[in-house]
């Protein structure tokens, strides 16, 4: 099986809808996706070609993938109906089984790359090199009968200098955008997908908890973040998931250095991401140090009645455009008709940045379906008196909306 992510019928009728005989990807989040585990130290370079991912059109092939030779073992192992075809990096590796234990272990080393097979004249890049992949890619394009296919790459990714190259080397093939069809691929959770996010949330509230029982005036940003990190970590140490967190904290009525200590009166807004084995979950509260002030207080009860009334918009069925459109007709009737959000959300999952398609925009031609989770928000933010943002993480379902957050979505007070 591949990765528990990849939907081979989406993909097959997504590919259908837009004329293409396969998809190719390169991004390292999306070799990730589809192979269901980490691309290698190859792709840290974030360079088209350290491996490669196909996805034929019809689902009676099989999926393929170009990796290094330093990866292919691990990434067989997870992956085991994956074909691979491999190309060297770097890197080099040596078995040496127990036989001839009385010789020298450097002669031992010898004669175990000497017995590999390979040619005497071989050597390692000093990376990996883009072209004898590209090569490989197109020995399995060959093999599952796709020469001269029309493909799909993640153009969204591909360095223009890499694109050249794998433009000369596919010559023969029509090379379209397949990004839009990964982002589409992507927006349908599986069940462990979904179960990640909701670790991730259940980790990053005990963050929230653990701010909200001992942060005190005097701290810094510092301070409230490791507070977080602290209550991620004890949610999480025990389950034996890879946990890591993105924090985005403001301190103060105006943007002021982050070194300075909180003073009572200011606001806070914690904006976090908890990644859990890469899917990063989505969630924002706001606290005030000591008692909020008349507009402090207003201002988030605003936020509140605002996401109440663009969450009643977030329904299986309806566009996504609708959503931003009630968000924005209810902060006009609370007298802010020319406040302006590019987007009040978007999803997430399994990538660099916790923000992913699709937005909540006043342009999206997105529609919400069943298997989506949205991180939906509503940011305020008035220099002067606060920035504050409120933000849920919604599973939907056929029957609506389900938040993954247990946290009141109230203004919390800091001592």
């Amino acid at each position: 099986m591949t990765g528990k992510a990849l939907n081979r019928d989406r993909a097959s009728s997504l590919m259908d809808d837009r004329g293409l005989d396969a998809l190719v990807f390169c991004e390292p989040e999306a070799i990730r996706y589809v192979l269901g585990a980490w691309a290698g130290p190859a792709s840290l370079f974030r360079r088209a070609g350290s491996h490669f991912v196909v996805i034929p059109k019809d689902s009676g092939l099989p999926v393929c993938a170009v990796v290094t030779d330093f990866d292919a073992d691990r990434l067989r192992n997870v992956a085991p109906n994956v074909e691979f075809r491999t190309h060297p990096s770097w890197i080099e590796t040596v078995v040496v089984d127990g036989d001839g234990a009385d010789m020298p272990l450097e002669r031992r080393v010898e004669a175990a790359i000497l017995e590999s097979g390979r040619s005497t004249d071989f050597a390692r890049p000093a990376t990996f090199e883009p072209e004898q992949s590209i090569r490989e890619l197109k020995g399995f394009l060959n093999d599952l009968g796709l020469s001269g296919g029309t493909l799909g790459l993640d153009l969204d990714f591909v360095p223009a200098a890499d694109f050249a190259i794998i433009a000369e080397l596919l010559a023969d093939h029509e090379l379209q955008n397949g990004s839009p069809v990964l982002d589409r691929l992507r927006a349908f959770k599986s069940e462990a997908e979904i179960e990640l996010l909701r670790n991730g949330i259940r980790f990053s509230e005990q963050g929230f908890r653990r701010i909200e029982a001992n942060a005190s005036a005097g701290m810094r940003q510092s301070d409230l973040v490791k507070l977080y990190r602290d209550g991620v970590a004890e949610a999480s140490d025990e389950t034996g998931l890879q946990v890591s967190t993105t924090e985005f904290v403001s301190i103060g009525v105006r943007q002021r250095p982050v070194t300075e200590p909180a003073e009572s009166g200011d606001p806070v807004k914690a904006d976090m991401a908890c990644s859990v084995e890469g899917y990063q979950a989505d969630m924002s509260r706001n606290f005030v140090f000591g008692s909020a002030s008349a507009d402090q207080s207003r201002l988030h009860a605003i936020a509140e009645e605002v996401f109440e009334r663009g969450l009643a918009a977030l329904q299986p069925g309806c566009p996504l455009c609708r959503v931003h459109a009630a968000a924005s007709a209810a902060l006009a009737e609370h007298g802010m008709p020319s406040y302006r959000r590019g987007h009040f959300g978007h999803g997430v999952g399994q990538s660099v940045f916790c923000e992913q398609w699709p937005f909540i925009a006043a342009d999206s031609d997105a529609t919400i379906e069943p298997g989506m989770v949205l991180a939906y928000e509503i940011p305020l933010y008035v220099e002067g008196i606060a920035s504050f943002n409120l933000e849920d993480q919604f599973l939907i379902t056929r029957s609506g909306p389900e938040s993954m957050n247990a946290l009141p979505r109230r203004l919390g007070i800091l001592a």
